[in-house]
């Protein structure tokens, strides 16, 4: 793909139009690939490069999904409440049924056939299942959990059902407010939880209804736009006719894909009021049932890419640099808004640069709401935390497709887990090397040398990754490579016994620190104003090592004195002057199991890690207590393995010593289902059947005789030493 150079049109200021959320149900993860990825590049433009960004999102909250799952869900509530019976459940289930399996016997797009598929299987074993509880005669009880499971497995079903019988009915507009309400505040949550930094703007379409109109009204006097039955409609030939215009910009292969064209008009849209099948609504009059608004044309809402451009248009004006969303939107979505914006403002750099980010997909397959096929962000932090999922999206390209799953989210994991540890482990040494003074400088050796150079090295190629399309794939790669030579100098260092370079470590570490701030995966205080008070201006870590030094200092000692203690032939105990043990004395094995349960038990419960060093001082740090407390639980997981492995093979060696102690007299003797006659030596002479046994068979036989001899001869021995 051919790149140019980011130009903004106003010097420094970039202004940016992001397609938000469409709120008719909870944000999956197929969302947080988008608004995580942007998130990461609006940081990277303004906090690496240097611009300053103008950031607007939308909030869809007029859409036909909205509509029709409003009216849905109020449907299904009012039905609900009516407390209908058993029958009268199974009855509306299955007259549902019939329309959902005429809609499955012709749906042709794959991903949702199996989608059906699936809830075919689900609802059909609901539907026997009570059934047979009627049929039966089975208690109360037993029939209103079979009603309640076929309620909730068939409820998509049946409210589409019901939309078709009552729909037109529901007439209060607050019912179409009290979904995308909930739902937005739901996604405001997420962001949150994501750390995903909040719009300077955020506009929302039912806020700017009278824009709409205003802007329909002017692209229908520029010529573009025509009204039918209370609708307006964007020509889409017209404009492409037109010197300067040409419709479809962002794919034009796609001009004339009537399937995609009738998914951009949404479920709702009318059916015979265009021109041209590739025109599309800037205004749809509202049928009963659906919200509505005045309009020189009569009641009706915006058409869902003109809401965009309006809104776009009113925060950011006839031009921005920037507009972004998921690629999914590029047609016909943002090929109508830059349509129908270019008509309005009767120009043609509407948008300077889009950015598409791939999809997200679960084992291959789009993830979808429609498809039922997603995993909400929520459900993703129960198992990884915001930083383990922003690293899946920094380690992978944000303009290609992702899969999710448990193989990507161990990269994420393992890849926070090496900086983590790096981080450990910088600020083990800044801990103990001098900071100023005499001491704070050391001479540099070619070791030290050859670290700044991959450090300086590393600094200019990731810069060339960011300046590359924000390559945060290759970025990361590079900082990996860089702890790494940081590790092997350090492991060196604590190898040689001497001192590392506190300054060329704290420069590593500080600029590691730094792109992980840009990138998100570290979060920066947004106090307003001057610090106040002590509690804000100091570091909890600088505040508690002293403590949790001299301490580690103290258990260092004894456990010393102790192993010296051992290594001598030593016990504590005969330091009694009469040789008896005191009450209050312990062994040196008992102190050195107090010191190993203040490491592996005391400390992580109050999310501390100390680590023993040979012939220095013990290297802690503050890590999280969940993550202390897996490590702990992996550890006593190996430790019962090994043990029971060492049972295994105790039992093992112990059923060998037990058949050493057979004499080999006896050796047969218990064998009387294979045997019957035997010699004075115990050896078998016949078959079970009185047969004698044939050379062969003797032979084999007579190699055991003297093998169990052998062992019984060397039992013999080791019993007598």
């Amino acid at each position: 793909m051919a790149q140019e150079v980011f130009v903004p049109q106003d010097g420094k200021l970039v202004t940016w139009y992001s397609c938000g959320p469409t709120v008719y149900d909870v944000s999956h993860m197929g969302h947080a690939r988008s608004y995580i990825s942007f998130d990461i590049l609006r940081r990277v433009i303004s906090n690496y490069f240097g611009y300053d960004v103008f950031y607007c999102m939308n909030i869809t909250d007029i859409d036909d999904k909205i509509i029709v799952r409003a009216r849905q869900r109020y449907l299904l509530e009012q039905y609900k409440l009516e407390a209908r019976t058993p029958e009268v459940i199974l009855s509306d289930t299955q007259e549902a049924m019939k329309i959902f399996l005429k809609k499955l016997e012709t749906e042709e797009d794959p991903d949702k056939k199996a989608m059906m598929d699936r809830m075919n299987i689900s609802i059909t074993a609901a539907i026997k299942n009570l059934e047979q509880k009627l049929a039966s005669g089975t208690n109360k009880n037993d029939v209103e959990i079979a009603k309640e499971r076929l309620f909730e497995d068939g409820k998509d079903i049946l409210g589409k059902w019901l939309d078709t019988l009552k729909g037109s009915e529901v007439k209060d507009n607050s019912i179409f407010q009290q979904l995308p309400r909930q739902f937005e505040e739901l996604y405001h949550k997420d962001m949150k939880a994501l750390n995903v930094l909040p719009p300077d703007v955020l506009t929302r379409v039912s806020e700017y209804i009278p824009e709409n109109v205003e802007y329909v009204e002017k692209i229908i006097k520029n010529g573009y736009a025509y009204e039918s039955n209370g609708s307006v409609y964007f020509e889409t030939s017209k404009f492409d006719q037109k010197d300067g215009h040409h419709y479809a910009k962002l794919v034009p292969e796609a001009y004339g894909d009537d399937k995609a064209l009738a998914e951009g008009e949404g479920e709702l849209a009318s059916e015979g009021e265009k021109k041209n099948a590739s025109d599309f609504a800037l205004w749809k009059a509202s049928k009963p049932g659906e919200p509505a608004w005045d309009s020189p044309w009569g009641k009706g809402r915006p058409g869902w890419h003109l809401e965009c451009s309006v809104m776009a248009s009113c925060i950011l004006g006839q031009s921005m640099d920037i507009h972004s969303g998921g690629c999914d939107l590029k047609f016909p979505h943002h090929d109508n808004e830059i349509a129908q914006s270019e008509a309005y403002y009767d120009n043609d750099n509407w948008v300077r640069y889009f950015l598409h980010t791939g999809h997200l997909t679960i084992e291959g397959c789009k993830m979808s709401k429609s498809l039922k096929n997603f995993i909400t962000i929520q459900d993703a932090l129960q198992t990884y935390t915001s930083r383990q999922i922003r690293f899946l999206y920094l380690l992978h390209s944000w303009k290609d497709t992702l899969d999710y799953g448990k193989p990507t989210m161990e990269m994420a994991v393992q890849y926070e887990k090496t900086v983590n540890e790096f981080f450990f482990n910088v600020k083990d040494v800044l801990r103990n090397t001098p900071s100023v003074g005499v001491e704070g400088f050391d001479k540099w050796t070619q070791d030290e040398v050859e670290l700044n150079k991959k450090y300086l090295e590393t600094k200019a190629a990731v810069h060339e990754a960011l300046c590359d399309s924000v390559d945060t794939k290759t970025a990361l790669k590079l900082i990996k490579d860089l702890i790494s030579v940081t590790h092997v100098y350090l492991n060196k260092k604590d190898n040689d016994k001497s001192r590392p370079n506190r300054r060329v470590i704290f420069y590593i570490a500080s600029y590691i620190t730094e792109i992980l701030k840009v990138f998100g995966t570290i979060e920066d205080d947004e106090s307003v104003g001057f610090p106040q008070g002590s509690d804000l201006t100091t570091n909890i870590e600088e505040m508690v090592m002293p403590y949790l030094t001299a301490m580690g200092d103290f258990r260092e000692k004894v456990r010393q004195s102790a192993r010296s203690a051992v290594s001598q032939g030593k016990d504590m105990l005969k330091a009694c002057s009469d040789g008896i043990k005191d009450k209050g004395s312990m062994t040196v094995n008992e102190i050195l199991k107090l010191c190993d349960d203040v490491r592996d038990v005391v400390l992580p419960e109050l999310g501390v890690r100390l680590e023993d060093k040979e012939g220095r001082q013990p290297v802690i740090k503050l890590v999280d207590k969940e993550t202390l407390r897996k490590e702990r639980e992996e550890i006593l997981k190996a430790e019962e393995l090994k043990r029971l492995e060492k049972e295994k093979k105790a039992a093992a060696q112990a059923e060998k010593d037990k058949q050493k102690s057979i004499p080999p007299s006896q050796l047969f003797l218990h064998e009387i289902d294979k045997y019957s006659a035997f010699d004075e030596k115990g050896m078998p002479t016949h078959d079970k059947a009185g047969e004698p046994l044939s050379k062969s068979a003797l032979k084999k036989l007579t190699k055991l005789y003297d093998a169990q001899d052998k062992k019984y001869q060397d039992y013999l021995k080791s019993q007598k030493q």
